[in-house]
C-alpha cells in the first residue's frame, strides 16, 4: 500500500511511524517517474508490513522537496525514524532499488 505523504501528514506517517519510511518524490509531468511507479508499487508489496512506501508530488508538496534536497525527480528517500538514511535519483528496477537502499 502507498500513502500520498503532504506537509500537513508528514509527522504522522513518516517521523511517527515505527516502520522504516520510502518516499517518492515524484510529479505527474516526469516520465521516468511513471516508469519507476510500478516498480516502487511492486517493491511496497513485497515488503508490506516491513516498511512503509509514500508518495510526495513535488509540485503540490514544494516545501518537503526543498527540504530533503530533491533537486531530480524522481528520488526516493528512505527514513528511519523521521530521518532520511538512504537516497536514489533517478530510475531503478524493484531489485536494484531494494538492493540500493538495503532494504
Amino acid at each position: 500500500m502507498e500513502y500520498t505523504i503532504t506537509n500537513k501528514n508528514f509527522e504522522d506517517e513518516v517521523v511517527k511511524s515505527d516502520l522504516p519510511v520510502l518516499i517518492d518524490f515524484w510529479a505527474t509531468w516526469c516520465g521516468p517517474c511513471r516508469m519507476i511507479a510500478p516498480e516502487v508499487e511492486a517493491l511496497a508489496e513485497e515488503y508490506d508490513g516491513r516498511i512503509k512506501v509514500g508518495k510526495v508530488n513535488v509540485d503540490e508538496e514544494e516545501e518537503l522537496a526543498i527540504k530533503y534536497r530533491v533537486s531530480s525527480i524522481p528520488t526516493l528517500i528512505l527514513f528511519e525514524h523521521g530521518e532520511p538514511v538512504k537516497k536514489v535519483v533517478g530510475y531503478r528496477t524493484k531489485d536494484a532499488l531494494a538492493d540500493a537502499l538495503e532494504i
